[in-house]
């Protein structure tokens, strides 16, 4: 029997914000967190509860073995809007 995954306090945040800003969010679970698409560009997304977070086993061969399109790891509400281009990178 498959357990549910734990996911990380800050998921709904992001999804929220991502909404909010326009981009279209599908939560997946597996190989990570979040399908998102905003002004024809697709991203998987693992979102880490912070930046020190580790990868899984099998989201670290995700990351390395992947050949699509863009993979982000993010943290919080505005790396997910930087993610999409809609807030400037830290200064």
């Amino acid at each position: 029997m498959r357990h549910a995954k734990r996911v990380d306090a800050n998921q709904d945040a992001i999804v929220a914000t991502l909404r909010a800003a326009g981009a279209y969010v599908w939560i997946i679970g597996l190989p990570v967190d979040l399908l998102v698409g905003f002004a024809n560009h697709t991203w998987l997304v693992e979102i880490k509860r912070d930046h020190k977070a580790r990868l899984t086993a099998l989201q670290a061969d995700f990351f390395q073995s992947w050949s699509g399109g863009t993979l982000a790891r993010i943290d919080s509400p505005d790396a997910a809007l930087r993610m999409i281009g809609v807030l400037n990178e830290k200064p």
